[in-house]
C-alpha cells in the first residue's frame, strides 16, 4: 500500500478527466457489487446462515443482517472522512477498497450454520460490519475525487458518473449471479455455487487497486493542504460545531433521506418485491430489474446535466416527488403482470409466477427513472453545501446516515410491514412518508448551490488540470 506521504506529490495530476473519472468509478462500482451481492442472495443466507424451522423468521434476520451494514457506514463515514479531510481522498480510498474485498471475499469462505452453529450468523454479522465501515468511507472519497478535479460550471454531469456506480455495482452482482446459476445446477449453486461471486471480488478489487494506485491527490485538496488550509481537527471542525450540524441535518433530512428510499425501492425493493412476494424465476427478475437498469442509466447522466442548469433541488425534489405519486399504481400493476401463483396453503409458489416481461420491465423502468433524478445530481448537491476543509467528513455523515439507516433499512421495514398486516403493499408506506418529509424539509430549508465556485476556495478562477481535453457535452 503506498505511504501517505506519496498520495500527495507536488506536481500537477497527469491523467485527463475521463481517466480520473473512470478510475474512480470503476472502484466504487466494485464496491457496490460487493456490498449487493448479500442482498441478491439474500435466500440463500437465511437456509445456510440461520436456523431452520421458521422461514419468515430467517429472511427477517438474514435482512437484519444486511441492514447492520448499512447501519454502521455512518461510523465508516467518520472515521474514512477524517483520514480523508486529513491525508488525502486517493490514500482514503485505496483503505477502503482492500477493506471491502477482504471482507467479499471473506463471506465466499465462511463456514455455514450447519457446520458451526451459531458462530456462522456472528462471523456474517461482523463481516457486513467491515463492509459498511468500508463503503462508509468510498462513497465520498470517489465523489470528491471527481468533483476536486471538474470545473465549477459542469459537476453535475462530471459527478453523475460516479452516480451510476451503485446501480451498475447491482447490475454487475445481477449478471454474475445469474450467469453462475445458469452454468451451475440449481442444487449445486444452492449448496457452494452461491460462493463464487464473492471470491471473485478478488480479482475485481485487484483490478481496481493497480488503476487507482496510478492516480494522485486531486488538484483542489493539493491547493489547499500547499496554502496551509486543510483541516487539522477534521472531527471537530466538521462535527464540533453547532452551524455545522444544522447543514448537517438539513442535507440528511431534506435530501439525502428521501434519496435513499428512491433508490432501494426503485432497484432493489422492485427486485425483491417481484421474487418473494410475487414468485418470480429468479433467472426472470434478473432479467426485468437489469434491462430496467440497463436502460435507465443514462439518465444518471442526464440529470446530472441538467442540474448543471437549473439546481439541483428541483431535480432531486420532483423525483421524490413522482415516486412517492405513484408507488402504489405501479406496485398495483407490477402485481397485476406478474400473475403469482399460490399453492393449496394460500402461499405464494416461489418460481411459479408467470410474468408479463415486457410490462414489467417498462414498470421497473420507470422507477429507475426517478432513481437517476435523486441520485444523479445529489453527489455534486452534497460536495457543493460543504467547504473543502472538512468536505469528505461532512458529506459523508448525512449521506451514510440518509442512505445506511434510512435506506439500508427499508428492505426490513417493508417486510416486516407487510407481515404484520398482512398486505403486500404495506411496505410502501414507508419509503412514500419519507420521501414526502424530504420534500417539505428540502423546499422549505435547503439553498440551491449549483452556481456555488468550489474553486474559489483555493484561488479561485483556474480550472483543474486538463478539465479542458474533455469534449463538451
Amino acid at each position: 500500500m503506498a505511504s501517505p506521504a506519496s498520495i500527495l506529490p507536488s506536481t500537477p495530476a497527469r491523467f485527463k478527466l475521463p481517466f480520473v473519472i473512470g478510475a474512480s468509478a470503476a472502484g466504487t462500482t466494485i464496491e457496490w457489487y460487493d456490498f449487493y451481492l448479500y442482498g441478491v442472495l439474500a435466500t440463500f443466507f437465511a437456509s445456510h446462515f440461520f436456523p431452520k424451522g421458521n422461514d419468515v423468521a430467517a429472511l427477517l434476520a438474514t435482512l437484519a443482517t444486511f441492514g447492520a451494514g448499512f447501519a454502521v457506514r455512518p461510523f465508516g463515514a467518520v472515521v474514512f472522512g477524517r483520514i480523508g479531510d486529513l491525508v488525502g481522498r486517493k490514500f482514503t480510498f485505496l483503505l477502503t477498497i482492500s477493506l471491502m474485498g477482504g471482507s467479499t471475499a471473506l463471506v465466499g469462505l465462511l463456514p455455514t450454520y450447519a457446520t458451526i452453529g451459531i458462530l456462522a450468523p456472528i462471523l456474517l454479522v461482523l463481516i457486513r460490519l467491515l463492509q459498511g465501515l468500508a463503503l462508509g468511507g468510498e462513497y465520498g472519497g470517489a465523489a470528491i475525487y471527481v468533483a476536486e478535479h471538474s470545473p465549477d460550471a459542469r459537476r453535475g454531469f462530471f459527478t453523475s458518473f460516479i452516480q451510476t456506480t451503485a446501480t451498475m455495482g447491482l447490475l454487475l452482482a445481477l449478471a454474475v449471479i445469474g450467469i453462475t446459476r445458469l452454468i451451475i445446477p440449481t442444487a449445486q449453486f444452492e449448496q457452494w455455487g452461491w460462493r463464487i461471486p464473492f471470491l471473485l471480488s478478488i480479482i475485481l478489487v485487484a483490478i481496481a487497486l493497480y488503476i487507482r494506485l496510478k492516480l494522485q491527490e486531486t488538484p483542489l485538496f493539493r491547493r489547499l493542504k500547499e496554502a496551509g488550509n486543510s483541516s487539522t481537527q477534521p472531527l471537530r471542525d466538521s462535527l464540533g460545531s453547532g452551524k455545522n450540524w444544522r447543514l448537517i441535518g438539513l442535507a440528511l433530512f431534506g435530501m439525502t433521506a428521501g434519496q435513499a428510499v428512491v433508490w432501494y425501492q426503485g432497484q432493489f425493493q422492485a427486485l425483491f418485491f417481484l421474487q418473494t412476494t410475487e414468485g418470480v424465476k429468479f433467472i426472470d427478475t434478473y432479467l426485468i430489474v437489469g434491462t430496467a437498469i440497463l436502460l435507465g442509466t443514462p439518465f444518471f447522466i442526464f440529470f446530472g446535466w441538467l442540474s448543471d442548469r437549473i439546481g439541483r433541488k428541483p431535480v432531486i425534489l420532483s423525483g421524490m416527488a413522482l415516486a412517492a405519486i405513484t408507488y402504489f399504481p405501479i406496485y398495483t400493476l407490477m402485481d397485476r403482470f406478474s400473475h403469482a401463483v399460490k399453492g393449496a396453503d394460500g402461499k405464494v409458489v416461489v418460481g411459479g409466477a408467470h410474468p408479463d416481461i415486457l410490462p414489467l420491465i417498462l414498470l421497473v423502468f420507470i422507477q429507475i427513472v426517478y432513481v437517476t433524478m435523486v441520485y444523479g445530481p445529489i453527489a455534486a448537491f452534497l460536495v457543493e453545501y460543504f467547504p473543502a476543509k472538512i468536505r469528505y467528513t461532512s458529506l459523508s455523515v448525512p449521506y451514510h446516515l440518509g442512505n445506511g439507516w434510512f435506506g439500508g433499512f427499508l428492505p426490513l421495514i417493508a417486510a416486516s410491514l407487510a407481515a404484520a398486516t398482512g398486505n403486500k403493499y404495506a411496505g410502501l408506506i414507508y419509503p412514500i412518508t419519507i420521501a414526502v418529509i424530504s420534500i417539505i424539509i428540502g423546499g422549505l430549508f435547503i439553498r440551491e448551490t449549483f452556481r456555488n465556485r468550489i474553486w474559489d476556495e483555493v484561488g479561485g478562477e483556474q480550472e483543474p488540470p486538463m478539465a479542458s481535453t474533455v469534449t463538451p457535452a
